[in-house]
């Protein structure tokens, strides 16, 4: 008996450390956060052992782990949802059934995020997103399934990202889906606003895309990869979901580039003063004059003055607007649509999407900033049992609100 209780004290003690990590007092619901990242963490963990031993690339293995929620499509009386090809790249695609006949519909092209690795357009968290922005605002909302880190790298998301808008873009695909070819928007969270802000980008400089954008909506963006040292990134180093060096390794996978420079990225030596290259780009991204002092807050910038230039040489990519859209000139910036941009208090990658605001609002672009001080990222996703989060409900409903008002 003694034995078996020191047992069960053991495991709980265990279970307890590996669950706690201290969190921000102004964070909405901590314990579940903890459960949420401990969740994750465990599926990391679990993934890197079993690479360790041999039975497969971890990012496979991750990506399996974490899309085992993955589901068939489920229509209901209001709602027909089928999965269908779009030139070649998978999509899910939700369909209101409540307009009358011959009625045309609003449309939202969705990319999902998960750091090009995680996740799924056919998974039940982003799969109860998509079904209620389509309900809520009686849309037809096209979820992209683009492929994945290891057997895919950079640019070949985006490019399946712009693929299949490009082809749901065409007047017979619009007419086919009873779609306003006047009201359509592309939208993305995380890694998939990172790609839903380049194909915005890449599409509307597009002078063979005569079928244009109206919105661009994301949700806690990445943008930029040339400075992991705003103070979001200071702020959050190692907050729960994605911390600093996480998500520097979901950047150098994507670009199929070693682990070995995480450190070198980590402390900007990819961006020192010695590399000219990047230097003139950080003028798009200096928080100095891009940020509120609000959210400035007392750090200081982080910039070397030797570091290594060479980096850009072995992978061109830091320099690629495609990679980092907010680093894009004022000319592109001019040409989008209006913005919708949400971004987090707890997350290292608020500050990209406030500097976006800026820039674009420079450029002359209508956009609204919703941020939330008790946010944290994924939260949105995290608006369904079992990993209800009530920031992320709030924040959900307050980006459905701007998509009815506006699209």
């Amino acid at each position: 008996m003694k034995v078996v209780f020191a047992l069960i004290t053991a495991v709980a003690a265990f279970t307890a450390y590996y669950v706690y990590s201290p969190v921000p007092s102004t964070v909405s619901e901590p314990w579940k956060l903890m459960l949420v990242d401990a969740t994750l963490r465990c599926a990391q963990d679990l993934s890197d052992l079993a690479h360790y031993f041999g039975l497969g690339h971890r990012l496979r293995i991750l990506h399996f782990m974490t899309t085992l929620d993955k589901n068939d499509p489920v229509s209901s009386g209001n709602l027909k949802v089928t999965d269908t090809v779009f030139d070649g790249v998978e999509v899910r695609v939700f369909e209101p059934t409540s307009e009358p006949h011959g009625e045309l519909k609003r449309s939202i092209v969705f990319v999902h995020g998960g750091g090009w690795v995680l996740a799924s357009a056919r998974a039940r968290s982003y799969g109860s997103l998509c079904q209620k922005v389509s309900e809520d605002v009686n849309a037809v909302v096209v979820s992209i399934e683009y492929r994945f880190v290891p057997d895919v790298h950079f640019p070949t998301q985006l490019n399946d990202v712009l693929t299949a808008t490009k082809y749901f873009l065409r007047p017979e695909v619009l007419q086919k889906y009873s779609v306003d070819p006047d009201r359509i928007a592309i939208s993305g969270d995380s890694a998939g606003g990172n790609m839903a802000a380049a194909a915005c980008q890449q599409l509307t400089e597009d002078p063979n895309q005569t079928i244009k954008l109206k919105l661009q909506a994301l949700i806690y963006p990445v943008l930029q990869i040339l400075d992991f040292n705003t103070p979001s990134y200071q702020q959050n180093t190692d907050m729960l979901i994605v911390p600093r060096l996480r998500m520097i390794k979901y950047w150098l996978d994507y670009l199929n580039v070693s682990l070995a420079f995480a450190y070198s990225m980590q402390v900007n030596n990819h961006t020192s003063l010695d590399s000219g290259e990047t230097v003139a780009l950080r003028e798009r991204l200096n928080w100095n004059t891009l940020l509120p002092v609000s959210f400035k807050k007392n750090y200081k910038p982080v910039v070397q003055s030797i570091g290594n230039p060479s980096l850009v040489q072995k992978f061109p990519a830091l320099l690629d607007t495609r990679v980092s859209p907010l680093i894009a000139p004022k000319e592109t910036l001019q040409l989008l649509p209006k913005t919708y941009i949400l971004t987090c208090e707890h997350d290292i990658l608020r500050d990209d999407g406030i500097m976006y605001v800026k820039r674009l609002q420079e450029a002359g672009i209508d956009v609204t900033h919703d941020h939330y001080d008790d946010g944290f990222h994924g939260c949105v996703i995290f608006a369904t049992w079992p990993t209800y989060s009530s920031v992320g409900a709030r924040a959900r409903d307050g980006y459905i609100k701007w998509l009815k008002e506006n699209l």
